[in-house]
């Protein structure tokens, strides 16, 4: 075969690899087509927000567990003040962590190109520069910058002032008066009198303990703010395990898109060589410099997807777009030497234990047996003592004799007759044992969610593990095989050219099985509540 004949061969194979409906196809054919959100790999992060508390009966106030607010709408009646509404501007936003790390991980962008060049397992596996932002960096970094975070943090101050407000005990009266005042004068047509000062001072008198029991209320409110803080930080750390990952994926991507316009350039230097020699076309040539030109512009995007990743890990970590853009990244998605996480029935124990949401569900049970306390307490009203240590008798105006000074002393007792606040009582009861379910069906739904990372965990190592020692050797060995056969004069152009073509791919393949692997491993983290994994 003539190398006139092999370069006439490739350019319609290059034509059929760019025609529409054979990117279609690609980007049909599995996970690899799944990155359309910002730079390649990144997904929607999850949101954080402290939210409402469990237990609250699910209104918008955001109340804590056991506060027993309405759960259908809001009716009449007095509302308390702790906690405060812990709802982000803009409306609620929760977590909802089912599957968290479960679905399609994303790969990388499909190339506009075939890619020829030299892209080789070694190239993907760089960590980067010494000094670049490790994951650990970056992770103290989101919980010392993050703005997010730290507008959350506000409400555990703010609890506290609450717990100081409901500890505080009512005001006592201070009461004076004047009585049997006359109009004009007293007389003996018109005797009266005679006229009374009175200065009396009336004290509240806690019989209940109303006050302590409104101290525990916002003390368990304060408890319950803490833990969902914890996992407002949990939950974060997930979107920076995310972004994180998604500038790694980016970095490659453009990495892939260099391999392309490297592999063109080379290809038409060769090609331009045999057109001089008249063994191919103008048309040969024109047809990779076309295919040249479409790679360095999926270059130009890959690297501005890299830097809008960059912007994003800067977004969550507070720093501007300008630095965000400069930040070096070491990283890499390849982690071979990992320690073995507990699994199984050890695994879910760890996640009962760890999981800052369910340890707020468990607080929230105190929460609403300390409601239930504080609506036994309210079923008698203060008692007022009456304490009147000044009472004059102006007896001149009104019999013409000396005045006279005396005391008093009275107690005012509601009488519980009627309201004894038995519908709160009721309330307060009922809302005991709904918190108990939601803590029993948060309790569920943390282990599905851990036993489904664990099996992502597994079967995504498994997968990873496989192509390392199996795969990887074969795929080089092709290649290389590929390479002595042309050197040999055994095979053409075109031949060590879909070697090249199809060795990239299944790069392509392994490095999106490692980053399936390596955000499986960090979804375990974040199922877990705990970081067991790097």
């Amino acid at each position: 075969m003539t190398n006139r004949t092999a370069i006439g061969r490739i350019a319609p194979v290059l034509a059929a690899l760019l025609a529409p409906g054979a990117a279609e196809g690609r980007q049909d054919s599995g996970p690899a087509g799944q990155v359309e959100i910002g730079a390649p790999g990144f997904e929607s992060p999850v949101s954080s927000s402290l939210g409402q508390m469990p237990g609250s009966g699910g209104n918008l106030g955001g109340n804590a567990p056991g506060s027993d607010r309405p759960v259908i709408g809001g009716g009449t009646g007095a509302s308390g003040r702790v906690p405060p509404s812990l709802s982000t501007p803009g409306g609620d936003q929760f977590q909802d962590l089912g599957g968290a790390g479960m679905g399609l991980v994303p790969g990388l962008p499909e190339p506009s190109v075939p890619i020829f060049g030299p892209m080789t397992i070694s190239d993907i596996e760089d960590e980067g520069p010494p000094d670049g932002l490790t994951l650990d960096q970056a992770v103290a970094l989101l919980v010392r910058n993050n703005l997010t975070l730290r507008s959350r943090f506000f409400e555990l101050p703010k609890a506290r002032a609450d717990i100081l407000t409901a500890s505080l005990y009512p005001n006592p009266l201070l009461f004076y008066d004047a009585q049997l005042v006359p109009y004009g004068n007293y007389s003996e047509e018109q005797p009266g009198g005679p006229v009374q000062h009175d200065l009396n001072i009336q004290h509240p008198i806690d019989l209940t303990n109303k006050v302590g029991a409104r101290t525990r209320v916002a003390e368990r409110a304060y408890t319950v703010l803490e833990a969902q803080y914890r996992d407002a930080v949990r939950i974060e750390m997930d979107n920076l395990y995310r972004t994180y990952l998604g500038v790694l994926l980016a970095r490659r991507a453009v990495d892939f898109s260099r391999a392309a316009v490297t592999g063109l350039e080379s290809f038409l230097e060769t090609v331009r060589d045999r057109r001089q020699e008249e063994l191919a076309t103008e048309v040969d040539v024109n047809q990779i410099l076309l295919l040249r030109e479409q790679a360095m512009i999926g270059l130009e995007d890959a690297i501005q997807s890299e830097r809008a990743a960059k912007i994003r890990l800067g977004t969550l970590l507070n720093l501007p777009p300008s630095q965000a853009e400069q930040i070096p990244i070491r990283g890499t998605l390849f982690k071979t030497e990992t320690p073995d996480p507990p699994l199984g029935a050890a695994l879910v124990r760890l996640a009962l234990e760890s999981r800052p949401d369910l340890a707020a569900f468990r607080m929230g049970v105190d929460r609403s047996r300390a409601d239930l306390d504080l609506a036994l307490a309210n079923r008698l009203a203060d008692v007022y003592m009456l304490y009147q240590p000044f009472t004059y008798q102006d007896n001149d105006v009104g019999v013409g004799e000396q005045g006279s000074y005396s005391w008093a002393l009275g107690l005012t007792v509601p009488l519980p007759l009627y309201n004894r606040n038995q519908g709160n009582i009721q309330r307060a009861k009922l809302n005991v044992e709904q918190t108990k379910v939601e803590l029993t069906s948060q309790e569920r739904q943390v282990v599905a969610e851990v036993i489904q990372a664990e099996r992502e965990y597994l079967v995504s190592r498994a997968a990873a593990e496989r192509l390392r020692q199996v795969s990887r050797p074969a795929a080089e060995q092709i290649l290389e095989t590929a390479k002595l056969r042309y050197r040999a004069g055994e095979q053409d152009l075109l031949y060590v050219l879909n070697a090249y073509r199809e060795y990239n791919g299944f790069v392509r393949q392994y490095l999106s099985t490692w980053l399936r692997y390596r955000r499986a491993m960090l979804s375990l983290n974040t199922a877990v509540g705990r970081r067991i994994l790097p």
